[in-house]
């Protein structure tokens, strides 16, 4: 139990500040570059352009899928299962609600359960294959491993906890919250700060091609 508050506790509220002030920092580096001034007289607007681009690249590629339907397959179904495990998972809501005040809707229990087995299963898989593959393993970095470690843990700690396969359960759930905790102090200094970025480059794109009067 004193693992379990203390993880609940100072290291949460450790974890949650350098996320915060990461995060905002990285965001603050990335719009204080600011854009060269563009002196040709615009063709169309941004705004827009900017948006449908943000949401059209959710739509799988038909040429990226014919050269790795594998690495798109799988990519979809891990970040959808484990977005699923984080945001509809009803005790991770309730956890929102109780910190932040915040609520919605979620998932069924053995929904997010079956979810989270599928999360697993493909981010294992990602590891392989990119072990396998010559040309990915060696363009894999540490840092590539780091956070696949650092992905990996909480789906599986919080698997763990959630099927009572280790005792104590106080024990399992502190190794579990501890687990987030990693992911939330590494997220601002290596690639998971895409998460944030990939809308903003995005809309960036698309807003640079709606200018020109073309599309994204």
């Amino acid at each position: 139990m004193e693992f379990l508050l203390w993880v609940r506790g100072p290291a949460f509220n450790l974890a949650l500040t350098v996320f915060v002030l990461g995060m905002t920092v990285r965001l603050l580096e990335i719009f204080l570059l600011g854009r060269r001034p563009n002196y040709a007289e615009p063709r169309g607007p941004e705004f827009g352009p900017g948006m449908k681009t943000v949401l059209n690249r959710f739509a799988v590629d038909p040429g990226v899928f014919s050269r790795a339907p594998f690495n798109v397959v799988v990519g979809y179904l891990w970040h959808i299962g484990f977005l699923a495990c984080l945001f509809l998972f009803i005790p991770h809501i309730e956890l929102a609600h109780g910190t932040f005040g915040l609520s919605w809707p979620g998932l069924p229990n053995p929904l997010v359960d079956a979810l989270a087995a599928v999360t697993l299963v493909s981010l294992v898989a990602v590891l392989i294959h990119r072990n396998r593959h010559p040309v990915m393993r060696y363009l894999t970095t540490r840092e590539d491993t780091l956070v696949w470690i650092a992905t990996f843990l909480p789906v599986l700690t919080g698997y763990l906890a959630y099927h009572r396969a280790i005792n104590p359960y106080p024990v399992a759930l502190g190794l579990h919250i501890l687990s987030v905790e990693l992911l939330m102090v590494l997220f601002p200094f290596t690639q998971l700060t895409h998460a944030f970025t990939v809308f903003i480059a995005r809309w960036y794109n698309g807003a640079a091609f709606g200018r020109k009067g073309v599309q994204s």
